[in-house]
C-alpha cells in the first residue's frame, strides 16, 4: 500500500486538549452508509469528509432537504446532471473523495465494493467493507469484539454481517466469562428493509439450507467454538430474532450468563413484563427515544428467553438489523487506523461517541 500522502488532521477536543481526527470517506449512501456517516461524524476523533452515491436516491434527496451536512461525491459511471438537474450539489467524484480520506467505508451494493477495492489499492487507501462482499475481499474478518487485535494496521477489513454482529456479541460475552464449546441458533430473520419493494410482498416462511452462514461466520471469527444453525425468512421488516443454544465448556448457569449479559455496553437485556413483546417492540422503543430513523445499536436480549436445559443454557436476542453493524464499522477505523491497540479501548471510545450503554443501571433490577 502507498502511504501516506498527507498528515491526520490535529484538532482540539472539547476538553481543549490536542487529538489527531482520521479522515474518513463513506462509499454507498444507502441502508448502512447512511448509518455510518452519522456514526463517525459522532466520533470526536473523527472527520467525515464526504459520501458517495451513484443517482439522486431518496436517501440523497432527504440529504439535501436537511441541508447537506455531508459533501456529495459521484461514484464512477453517475451522471453529474441527475443531481445538479435538482439542485443537488456535488462535490466531485469519487476519486476526488479518496485523495482526501485515510480510509474508506464502503457500503455499496455487493459486488461494487470489490471493484472499488481497485481505486484504493491504486491510491494507497485503507478501507471496510460491509457484509455483502465476499471473504476474499479483505484481509481480516472482523468483529470489534471477538477479533478487534486482529485488524490492528490492517489495509482491508470485512464486517461480519448483521446477525452475526449481533451473534457474536452474545457468544463472545459468555466466551470471555466462561468458555463456549457449542452454539446452536434458528434465525428467525426478516425478509427486507423498510422500503425494499423489490424484495416482493409474501406470506409465507421460507426456510434456507443448514447449515446457516451466520454459524459458519462465527466459526471464521471464533474457529474455537462449533457451531451450526437453521434460518428461516419470514415476511416483516423490524429486526431478526435469534434462539441460541449455548453449550460452555463447564455449566453455565443462568443467573451468572444474566449478569454477563447486564455488564455488556451492546447488549440490552429487556423482559417480555416491561413491553418488549418482539422485535416490533424494540423499532418503537428507539423511535420514543428519539433516536435518528428509530435506529437501536445495541442487540436486545430477553431476560425470560434464558433457560437452562441440562448442561446447556438457551436465550433469544433481537437484532436491528439496519444499525447493528455500525459500532463494529468504527471499531474497524480505530483497528486499522491503528488508533488504539486494544479492544478494550477502541470499543470504549465508540460507544462513548454513540451514546452505548448510557441506559446501564437506570432502571431497577426486577425478577425474571
Amino acid at each position: 500500500m502507498k502511504k501516506d500522502k498527507r498528515p491526520f488532521e490535529v484538532t482540539k477536543n472539547k476538553g481543549g486538549c490536542f487529538m489527531t481526527k482520521v479522515r474518513v470517506g463513506v462509499a454507498g449512501y444507502g441502508t448502512i452508509g447512511q448509518r455510518l456517516a452519522d456514526g463517525v461524524a459522532m466520533q470526536e476523533d473523527m472527520e467525515l469528509v464526504g459520501v458517495v452515491d451513484f443517482a439522486p436516491t431518496l436517501a440523497i434527496r432527504a440529504l439535501y432537504e436537511k441541508g447537506m451536512p455531508y459533501d456529495l461525491y459521484m461514484a464512477e459511471g453517475a451522471e453529474r446532471s441527475s443531481f445538479e438537474e435538482i439542485g443537488i450539489p456535488v462535490k466531485g467524484t469519487i476519486n476526488d473523495l479518496i485523495d482526501k480520506v485515510d480510509i474508506m467505508l464502503d457500503a455499496s451494493p455487493a459486488g461494487v465494493g470489490a471493484k472499488n477495492k481497485e481505486l484504493y489499492i491504486k491510491e494507497g487507501i485503507k478501507a471496510i467493507f460491509q457484509g455483502g462482499e465476499k471473504n476474499e475481499v479483505a484481509d481480516v474478518f472482523f468483529h470489534g469484539y471477538a477479533n478487534y487485535e486482529k485488524g490492528i494496521g490492517k489495509d482491508y477489513l470485512k464486517l461480519t454481517s448483521c446477525n452475526t454482529t449481533g451473534l457474536i456479541r452474545a457468544a463472545d460475552c459468555l466466551d470471555r466469562a466462561f468458555g463456549v464449546d457449542n452454539i446452536a441458533i434458528t434465525i428467525i430473520r426478516r425478509v427486507a428493509d423498510p422500503g425494499d419493494y423489490h424484495r416482493g410482498l409474501t406470506d409465507a416462511l421460507r426456510i434456507d439450507k443448514a447449515p446457516s452462514h451466520q454459524a459458519v461466520d462465527l466459526m471464521t471469527i471464533m474457529p474455537h467454538i462449533r457451531a451450526t444453525g437453521i434460518l428461516v425468512h419470514t415476511p416483516v421488516t423490524y429486526g431478526h430474532i435469534i434462539t441460541c443454544v449455548v453449550h460452555g465448556k463447564s455449566k453455565i448457569e443462568k443467573k451468572s450468563a444474566l449478569a454477563e449479559f447486564e455488564k455488556h455496553p451492546r447488549i440490552r437485556v429487556v423482559t417480555t413484563d416491561e413491553g418488549f413483546l418482539g422485535n416490533a417492540s424494540f423499532f418503537k422503543y428507539g423511535r420514543d427515544l428519539g433516536h435518528c430513523r428509530g435506529d437501536n445499536y445495541e442487540i436486545g436480549l430477553w431476560a425470560d428467553s434464558i433457560v437452562e436445559i441440562g448442561d446447556d443454557i438457551m436465550f433469544a436476542i433481537n437484532i436491528p438489523q439496519e444499525a447493528v453493524t455500525i459500532p463494529e464499522t468504527i471499531d474497524g477505523i480505530r483497528a486499522a487506523m491503528n488508533m488504539q491497540l486494544n479492544m478494550e479501548d477502541a470499543t470504549s471510545l465508540t460507544n462513548k461517541y454513540l451514546g452505548i450503554g448510557r441506559f446501564k443501571g437506570m432502571f431497577k433490577k426486577g425478577k425474571c
